[in-house]
């Protein structure tokens, strides 16, 4: 979160709610990227497009508006993102760009050298034509500004000048895919508990629960782009199956990967201004969600009805809302229909009880939270508060029926982090399921069992998805290991690290923030190898809101280490690769590393947030690793 005072130049402070707004401002509507702009004659496509400012609903016509400038075509409505520009590759561009603001605009996007790299500038009332000739297929984007700083450093006034340009390939057919833009629009204000006035992060220019529905037909086959032109990453996470990576870019180059390079996740990281190509097929029918990944981004900060930090429920009286999600901003609800049988519960399962636990001041003034294994010495014990949770090690093709008990004073959800499974105990409640079928939260004093059948042997996690911002952040997560039936898993080679917060954030500005916990610990004990032993190094990371980086070296020289795995599929040969033990990821990513220590001594891990996100003053954690 500190990166979001990085990303800060020029903030407003102006905002309406519902019928307050401006009546003789003309209104922005969200823009689905469906209808392709401009006119094509021949191999060149003229459009005219002008930048004018409007008022901006990302939370429905009746939310909370706010007045930004946006892209449109010329003598049509005003749109967020702006109009989409697609053509074929060897088709020539001319765009007429026209200045409606009070400023000059910064236009990037249009020029030979596309993305951020190029720019032109036009005067307030000022026309200027831009061409070019797009030559290579891909996923590139247009933007404008108006204020100074760097442009990905826009927050409000600037923040929805985005439009897409997708130039498809030649010969190829008409494409179903569909084309997701992430923006945001932030106020500070130094005196909110939160740092923040009011906020909020978007979709194709709306913020959940008001996002586009998306619905699909089980097995069929679902290809997305999504960009980045906010100024931090986001990890872009599908609950309940993997998606492959086609193409990954950065605005001014898009590259398709090789079959051999491409890649299986079910949590990408997407940097500021990249873009991603991806596909996948729903194969199990019900309710699923695609996300961000960082807890802040599906909080209450991100919500025009919190103000200052601080959420106001008589505001939602002003439009639709989904309080039983407990979920804002960065988030698409998927809709799949069945096609054939639905497939029913497992029984005859393994039964487990997964307590979770509350505990006044554990972080400050604030309550910390845990999971417990029913059955354990650390149930008996009622000031036990493990943390991470216990880990949880189930056998491939066994079903599980899962008790979750809330001895807590919150309500409770649990996701099983990459586990495909049926949508009912996916774990959003008031969403997972299908029909009038819908996964409840927990009541404190309450509980629920839901059933799974582990498909794959892979390392993954469970944790909350409830009031993900303060419970992840304060203990509700735990390793998920998935081995052969019959197989036993051995600690003493097989090696969980275990990233997250040793805390909640309060003001998201300026702290203080918690520090990295590894395995539950600000300080951990030092780790022992044995040289000429092979381990599996299981890497998970489940911070709030900041990526993390990780190095394993001697001295100044890194080690290596051998991919295997990633979010819990096992890598093909082609990617399991050697290469240096180091690492920037963020809070959804799961990796497992072979490493083996070929001589004793000492060595360094080394954790912490990577200097680009990092607070003045901030330092990493090192942890000394002996070989004996």
């Amino acid at each position: 979160m500190p990166r979001y005072a990085l990303a800060v130049a020029g903030l407003l402070t102006s905002f309406t709610v519902g019928t307050a707004a401006r009546h003789d401002a003309e209104r922005i509507a969200p823009n689905d990227n469906r209808q392709s702009a401009g006119e094509l004659h021949g191999s060149v496509l003229s459009v005219r497009l002008e930048a004018r400012n409007g008022m901006w609903f990302p939370e429905g016509e009746n939310g909370v508006g706010v007045e930004t400038a946006a892209w449109a075509e010329v003598g049509k409505p005003l749109a967020n993102p702006g109009p989409i520009i697609r053509v074929t590759a060897g088709t020539t561009v001319k765009a007429s760009l026209h200045n409606a603001l009070a400023k000059p605009l910064t236009v990037y996007g249009f020029a030979s050298a596309r993305g951020m790299k190029d720019s032109i500038v036009i005067a307030p009332g000022a026309t200027r034509d831009a061409q070019f000739v797009a030559t290579g297929a891909g996923t590139y984007y247009y933007a404008g500004q108006t204020a100074p700083g760097p442009v990905q450093a826009r927050v409000n006034e600037d923040s929805q000048l985005n439009g897409v340009i997708i130039v498809d390939p030649v010969g190829a057919k008409a494409s179903s895919d569909r084309v997701f833009v992430i923006s945001w629009w932030f106020v500070l204000d130094s005196l909110s508990p939160s740092g923040l006035g009011r906020g909020t992060m978007s979709i194709n220019g709306l913020s959940w629960p008001h996002t586009e529905r998306l619905d699909v037909v089980q097995n069929d086959s679902v290809h997305w782009r999504v960009i980045n032109l906010t100024s931090i990453d986001h990890p872009m996470h599908l609950h309940g199956f993997y998606f492959r990576i086609d193409a990954r870019g950065d605005g001014a180059r898009d590259t398709l990967l090789a079959a051999a390079d491409r890649r299986m996740a079910v949590t990408e990281m997407l940097n500021p201004g990249e873009t991603m190509a991806m596909s996948w097929s729903p194969t199990r029918p019900g309710n699923w969600i695609f996300h961000c990944h960082f807890a802040g981004h599906l909080s209450h900060h991100v919500a025009m009805d919190t103000d200052k930090g601080v959420p106001a429920p008589q505001n939602e009286a002003h439009h639709m809302t989904d309080a039983p999600h407990q979920m804002y901003g960065l988030v698409m609800g998927i809709h799949v229909a069945p096609r054939g049988v639905v497939a029913a519960a497992p029984r005859d399962a393994r039964a487990i009880r997964l307590i979770m636990r509350e505990k006044p001041n554990v972080y400050g003034t604030h309550p910390g939270y845990a999971f417990v294994l029913g059955g354990t010495p650390a149930e008996a014990n009622a000031d036990s508060l493990p943390v991470p949770g216990p880990a949880l090690v189930l056998e491939r093709g066994k079903p599980v029926a899962v008790t979750i008990v809330n001895q807590s004073k919150d309500r409770a959800a649990v996701h099983w982090h990459g586990i495909e499974l049926q949508s009912y105990p996916d774990g959003v409640p008031g969403w997972s399921g299908m029909g009038k079928d819908i996964l409840p939260s927990v009541a404190p004093g309450d509980s629920i069992t839901v059933r799974f059948t582990p498909p794959r042997v892979g390392t993954f996690m469970y944790h909350s998805h409830f009031n993900e911002f303060q419970q992840i952040t304060s203990g509700l997560y735990g390793p998920l290991i998935v081995v052969e039936p019959g197989q036993k898993f051995d600690p003493g080679v097989d090696r969980v690290l275990m990233f997250s917060d040793g805390g909640p954030t309060m003001n998201v500005i300026s702290g203080p923030f918690p520090p990295i916990l590894l395995n539950g610990s600000a300080h951990p004990a030092p780790l022992e190898f044995r040289a000429g032993t092979r381990y599996r190094l299981r890497v998970i990371a489940i911070t709030g809101d900041a990526p993390v980086e990780l190095n394993l070296a001697n001295g100044d020289k890194p080690m290596e280490w051998r991919a295997l795995a990633r979010d819990g599929m096992t890598l093909p040969d082609a990617q399991a690769t050697k290469h240096s033990a180091s690492l920037v990821f963020d809070p959804g990513q799961i990796f497992d590393y072979e490493f083996t220590p070929q001589s004793t001594g000492a060595l360094t891990l080394r954790y912490g947030v990577p200097k680009f996100a990092a607070p003045p003053g901030y330092t990493q954690t090192s942890v000394a690793v002996h070989v004996h």
